[in-house]
């Protein structure tokens, strides 16, 4: 631990409603909750419901049993899902959102992107980087059934402040991510921008993510940088590993991974995820029993540092 946390801290819990939540997310909330709470932070509940194909009514009541059950409460955001559809949809904030495209689209930041995900992922550079088939291509914004991605200059670097690294991470987007979606085919605006306008909407200063979103934030960085969205840029990160299958691959809820569904309803307590908690956090396992005790343990170790 190496970065001192702000203070006051604020962070959130920013779960989508696309399937049951599975025990890398229960985790991920234990450890965002349990961070918060040791700084005497604050805690918002920010639901990622613009995936209007996977979504289900069902997926949003499970995210909060599943906090319920974990023994989490938060202090900024929907009270059930009622207050949620009500007032908290990322759809109350389309026009917000469409203000920070046009933006984009002002500055020359966007082209038309007319390639299928079949082509994307055949044609991928590294197996994973767009080839910028449609960079040259003359598609008007406009053209239907086209995505807007990013045209990143030759040098697209940020720099990341990681709460467990002790000097500034520098990333090159053309190397881990190349020219990304910010609005969809379907004309809804992508998840590297909503995240980053929610989060700088609500003043987020603390953001913790699994290893595998480090590019995500380094691509929200850069777009903040473009829309001179000063506070996101200060932010700090923690990216912490991921829970993996039998297989070693990353728990999926479209891959089935097992969701705390299941647990809950086989009537298993959460303090297996407190003991993964306590563990991550270079903790002694058996400190995770309690989430008081996990809480005070934390404190003592940040105040040492």
């Amino acid at each position: 631990m190496t970065h001192r946390l702000p203070s006051p801290l604020l962070t959130r819990l920013a779960p989508t409603p696309s399937g049951f939540l599975h025990a890398g997310n229960g985790l991920s909330f234990v450890m965002t909750w349990v961070l918060a709470r040791a700084q005497a932070g604050k805690v918002l509940l920010r639901i990622d419901d613009l995936d209007r194909q996977r979504f289900r009514q069902e997926y949003v009541e499970d995210i909060f049993r599943t906090i319920d059950w974990l023994g989490l409460d938060f202090d900024l955001g929907p009270s059930g899902p009622d207050e949620f559809e009500a007032k908290y949809s990322q759809r109350h904030r389309m026009e917000l959102y469409r203000q920070y495209l046009d933006k984009l689209q002002q500055n020359g930041l966007v082209y038309a992107c007319t390639c299928s995900r079949k082509r994307v992922r055949e044609a991928a550079i590294n197996g994973f980087l767009y080839d910028g088939h449609c960079r040259k291509g003359g598609h008007p914004l406009d053209t239907e059934g086209a995505a807007w991605r990013i045209a990143l200059p030759a040098v697209a670097q940020v720099e990341m402040r990681d709460w467990q690294h002790p000097d500034p991470m520098v990333l090159d987007l053309n190397i881990g991510m190349g020219d990304y979606v910010v609005r969809k085919k379907d004309q809804f605006p992508a998840y590297q921008l909503t995240s980053l306008i929610d989060d700088s909407h609500w003043n987020i200063n603390f953001v913790v993510r699994g290893k595998d979103l480090l590019w995500s934030s380094a691509a929200q960085l850069w777009l903040a940088q473009q829309l001179n969205v000063g506070g996101f840029q200060q932010s700090l990160f923690w990216h912490h590993e991921l829970l993996l299958n039998e297989e070693g691959e990353k728990l999926a809820k479209s891959k089935g991974a097992s969701a705390l569904k299941t647990w809950r309803e086989s009537g298993d307590s959460p303090h297996k995820i407190y003991r993964l908690a306590a563990k991550m956090l270079a903790l002694p396992e058996q400190l995770g029993e309690s989430l008081p005790t996990l809480i005070q343990a934390l404190k003592d170790k940040i105040d040492e540092t």
